[in-house]
């Protein structure tokens, strides 16, 4: 007999390791954003990094943690 598992039943199995990715994802984008915002000057226009920082999910804000700002 064949157990048969619906989408849902297969999402909730992955959640314990969605949700903190998610969370991950979210707390470094607001930390960059407010980095961002609070800069006076940064490596590239803010808009760019902006934009990076949103669409890039989990490695843009990383990248303009790492590569955007200016010391």
């Amino acid at each position: 007999m064949e157990i048969v598992t619906t989408p849902w039943e297969k999402l909730l199995q992955y959640l314990p390791f969605i949700i903190p990715l998610v969370l991950l994802q979210l707390i470094l984008m607001i930390v960059a954003l407010v980095d961002l915002i609070r800069r006076e000057k940064t490596r590239g226009p803010k808009w760019v990094w902006a934009i990076v920082i949103i669409l890039g999910e989990l490695i843009g804000p990383i990248i303009y943690l790492i590569f955007g700002r200016e010391e």
